[in-house]
């Protein structure tokens, strides 16, 4: 069950952010790549950049990505977070930084991402909440195309023992 979400919600947007406040989460980790943006977009969505400025006044808000320093820097940048390049997710080396620079115990960190093996995966392996959305786009990065292909297995597995629906929200 190690990539089984514990909310599923359409995108960002969606999250019921008082409700994780709530459960004393003080860091939302944000995958990049169409989590808070298309895979081929260069500048921050106004809507998005609305959502993580509000966010930012009861959250740490940090994006990491498997994405090139280049691409992850502009958009950390732009929204004034602390951003983490290249992180090899699922590993969680990155994930260790951050705790170590912050001071913070899994149990405050949610990751919100939009796929299984990486974002879902990190968030197992870092003991972390997870918080899976739907890709924003069907566009991906090629080698991305492999964890779509390795996801719906997954997902299929646990759709046949009722653990998970695509488009059945929960959380």
């Amino acid at each position: 069950m190690k990539y089984l979400p514990d909310i599923y919600k359409k995108n960002i947007f969606s999250i019921n952010y008082d409700k994780l406040k709530k459960r004393d989460i003080k860091c939302l980790i944000f995958d990049l790549d169409n989590t808070l943006a298309l895979i081929d977009s260069t500048k921050v969505d106004d809507k998005v950049r609305k959502l993580i400025t509000n966010l930012k006044k009861d959250f740490l808000v940090i994006i990491v990505s498997n994405s090139p320093k280049k691409r992850v820097s502009t958009f950390g940048k732009d929204l004034g977070v602390d951003y983490y390049s290249f992180a090899l997710k699922p590993t969680i080396r990155t994930l260790k930084k951050i705790k170590s620079k912050y001071n913070l115990e899994s149990c405050s960190i949610a990751i919100i991402g939009d796929q299984f093996i990486t974002d879902m995966g990190y968030g197992y392996k870092g003991k972390i909440t997870k918080i899976f959305v739907d890709p924003l786009a069907v566009k991906d990065l090629h080698i991305t195309n492999i964890n779509r292909y390795l996801e719906e297995k997954i997902m299929y597995k646990y759709s046949k023992n009722n653990l998970f629906k695509k488009g059945k929200y929960y959380g």
